[in-house]
């Protein structure tokens, strides 16, 4: 059983909005490194796009600027949608960012192909949007897509950072965004980080 066994509803439309639905229930299988709160298991894409739409709702009041919580909910749910053909890309390892850029434009283009051209449009411009960082919107988002998988890894023995050799630096260029944008929360990130070198988990 799978997609093979998609009964057609006659409207070719629909057909497109409902194959594509289950198409990104491949975001359930695409791990991450992130490591969950309770130990069990590593996130899984669809897990962590939800987590910080969840996210959006409740750290508003930090922003620097006015942003527009749905808006910027929408953006976090389908910031990730690309790497269903495109992988994962753990922040830190930087050999594989560097053909990042061009794997996930032709992850868009395969898969944003896929639903009406409107639809497939108005989300493209959503994940470049948030790509590029400039709109107060983005930097929200991309804000709460850095402060996610830093909050586990503070409650995790700093997991990732462990597992990967991540030194302090690269941590700091990362939350740079965060920063810029929700200063009043670096000061907890920043105590943070502190306490993470104090432990061994960063280097």
């Amino acid at each position: 059983m799978g997609i093979e066994s998609y009964l057609p509803s006659g409207k070719a439309r629909l057909d497109q909005q409902l194959k594509f639905a289950a198409e990104i229930d491949k975001m359930t299988g695409i791990l991450r490194r992130t490591l969950l709160v309770d130990h069990g298991r590593r996130e899984n894409d669809a897990e962590h796009s939800w987590h910080i739409a969840v996210m959006a709702m409740l750290f508003e009041e930090y922003a620097k600027e006015k942003v527009d919580v749905g808006r910027v909910a929408r953006m976090c749910v389908v910031h990730d949608l690309v790497e269903i053909y495109a992988g994962d890309t753990f922040a830190y390892d930087v050999k594989g960012n560097e053909d990042k850029e061009a794997r996930e434009a032709e992850a868009a283009d395969r898969l944003f192909g896929q639903i009406p051209v409107e639809q497939g449009k108005m989300i493209r411009e959503l994940w470049e949007e948030f790509d590029a960082m400039e709109t107060a919107d983005a930097k929200y988002a991309a804000c709460l897509d850095r402060l996610q998988p830093f909050l586990h890894n503070t409650l995790t023995g700093g997991h990732t950072w462990v597992e990967s050799g991540t030194k302090r630096p690269s941590v700091e260029k990362r939350m740079a965004i965060v920063k810029e944008f929700m200063p009043e929360v670096y000061g907890w990130v920043e105590a943070n980080l502190d306490r993470a070198v104090e432990e061994g988990w960063l280097g």
